[in-house]
């Protein structure tokens, strides 16, 4: 009985993971150094979500939103403009709604060499 009911957990447990659409890769990759800001930022999904916030900081900067250009479709890549604020760190940080229903958001950051 409790081989059944352990082996049910992970199929649902399975069947919920599978229903998210995580951030699958950026461009510039998180963590990485570039020589130049970007122009855009590209995000990739392994699912379809539909972006309802992009915000973009730098150092100890106040944060600015990120121009979605009235998106309000699904889709699985992103590829959005960029504000240059000079060489440092950047944080991207998003949110959005998978598909499934589910609320997603993460983060992730690059550096601009001088």
């Amino acid at each position: 009985m409790k081989t059944i009911l352990c082996a049910g957990a992970i199929a649902i447990w399975a069947t919920t993971a599978v229903a998210h659409s995580p951030l699958d890769g950026t461009t510039p990759a998180n963590g990485s150094i570039v020589s130049e800001m970007p122009v855009e930022v590209l995000m990739d999904f392994k699912g379809d979500i539909r972006l309802t916030r992009v915000t973009l900081s730098h150092a100890d900067s106040r944060a600015v939103n990120v121009d979605l250009g009235g998106q309000k479709t699904f889709a699985q890549e992103f590829a959005l403009p960029m504000q240059d604020m000079g060489p440092g760190s950047y944080v991207v940080e998003w949110r959005g709604l998978g598909a499934d229903g589910h609320a997603l958001n993460g983060t992730f950051n690059f550096t601009v060499k001088q």
